[in-house]
């Protein structure tokens, strides 16, 4: 029965088929008896229906961003870091029976589709949403507390944010606390940082680390002193939440505070906190990085040697050249690319000498980096280079010449180090 269900749902879904309301209590019913994971697969066919979005909607928490150090020194082509989330909201008004079809089953007991019902109603259903959803939040049933705390996230009408933050308060669910507080960080409004901030010392760390992501999404320096208490947590997922909404931020005044998280136990914490300063990209953030060359995980040293490169600072000079004679050839692409970054004379002769590794991808990678910086200390040894074995160290090498001579004619170099560096963590409402 199911699998003509999701056919039938993806047939709709390829040819932007009429949706009525017949179709979606149909189908609504079908995935009410379906496995969980059957329902969220066929219930993302449904609502991508018609472009509506492309989060994840079987919880109503959405991925942490994954930060991107840039991996590929690109001459002439610019860089690539940052992060991404597929995100393709469309707020069109939905024919008012398919609405109702849709409002017949919030208050339905099954999980998954209630919260399909939810985020059609939140995101499509216009502001005639907001009394029914606040009526799902004084229910006595948790279930639909939860459901109605979705549903205003998804609205995102700032009627709710006292409602909300009542609910992050005080509601005896974890459930509920953590979907408001998820709610108030979907809205993005300053007026929440007090509710979230209390809610970093919630006894369930589901609610603790949701209000950690959402503090971050508000991107407001007011969060920086709450999530610093918030990096002692003993929940590694709080810590890393706490840590990545402080590189969201931006700001400063966390340097001093994210310099303590790179000496955390768990290495993801340290990663995470490598990734945090170089998104702040402050001088004051060299030192704990440079110390985090040192650590016995590649991926930790991989972020740090990133975030060093985004910092572009001449003082970062003698640790990175350092880097370039680390055991994994990953770090030493990588601390190639990052003094290409950073183009100060001083990394001239150790690149120089990285042209001679034994790893290709470092030898191509040091070329470019000395095309970077341009000097006409490097011309012997990137002629040398030019005789390479490998065709992408020759042409790196080429290419580097041609920059040190002012001279931009031919093909552009692309060099790619395999280094794909991602600490991430999840918020799961």
């Amino acid at each position: 029965m199911l699998a003509p269900l999701l056919t039938s749902l993806l047939l709709v879904v390829q040819e932007r088929a009429p949706l009525d309301s017949a179709a979606v209590t149909r189908v609504l019913n079908q995935l009410g008896t379906a496995d969980s994971t059957v329902c969220a697969l066929a219930g993302e066919s449904l609502m991508n229906y018609g472009g509506f979005w492309g989060r994840a909607f079987s919880t109503p928490g959405m991925p942490m961003p994954q930060p991107m150090p840039t991996p590929m020194p690109m001459p002439g082509g610019g860089g690539g870091g940052g992060f991404h989330i597929a995100m393709h909201e469309s707020r069109h008004q939905l024919d008012p029976a398919v609405l109702g079809a849709f409002r017949a089953f919030v208050r339905d007991d099954n999980r998954c589709v209630r919260n399909i019902a939810a985020r059609v109603l939140g995101n499509h259903g216009g502001s005639a949403g907001y009394d029914l959803f606040i009526g799902l939040l004084r229910e006595t049933r948790a279930d639909f507390r939860e459901t109605g705390a979705l549903g205003l996230g998804e609205l995102e009408d700032r009627r709710a944010i006292d409602p909300l933050s009542n609910a992050l308060k005080n509601d005896a669910s974890s459930a509920v606390r953590m979907t408001a507080a998820w709610a108030l960080g979907e809205m993005d409004e300053k007026l929440t940082i007090d509710a979230l901030a209390a809610a970093l010392s919630d006894r369930a760390p589901e609610v603790r680390r949701t209000a950690a992501w959402a503090l971050g999404e508000i991107d407001d320096a007011r969060a920086v002193r709450p999530l610093s208490n918030a990096l002692k947590d003993s929940d590694i997922d709080v810590r890393l939440s706490a840590v990545w909404a402080l590189g969201e931020i931006e700001d400063g005044s966390a340097v001093p505070i994210l310099s303590t998280a790179t000496q955390d136990r768990d290495p993801r914490v340290r990663q995470q906190a490598a990734w945090a300063l170089g998104e702040i990209d402050k001088a004051e953030g060299i030192a704990p990085l440079e110390a985090l060359l040192h650590d016995a995980v590649p991926d930790v040293r991989k972020t740090a040697i990133w975030a060093l490169g985004e910092i572009e600072d001449a003082g970062s000079v003698d640790a990175l050249a350092a880097a370039l004679k680390d055991d994994d050839p990953e770090v030493r692409a990588l601390a190639a690319w990052a003094l290409g970054e950073v183009q100060s004379d001083g990394a001239v002769e150790p690149l120089v000498s990285a042209l001679k590794d034994r790893d290709e991808d470092v030898r191509a990678t040091a070329a470019w980096a000395l095309g970077e910086i341009e000097s006409p200390r490097a011309r012997d040894g990137l002629t040398a280079a030019q005789r390479d074995e490998v065709g992408s160290v020759r042409h790196a090498a080429t290419w580097a010449l041609r920059q040190i001579d002012d001279n931009d004619d031919g093909p552009h170099v692309h060099v790619h180090p395999h280094v794909h560096v991602n600490p991430h963590v999840r918020v799961r409402p």
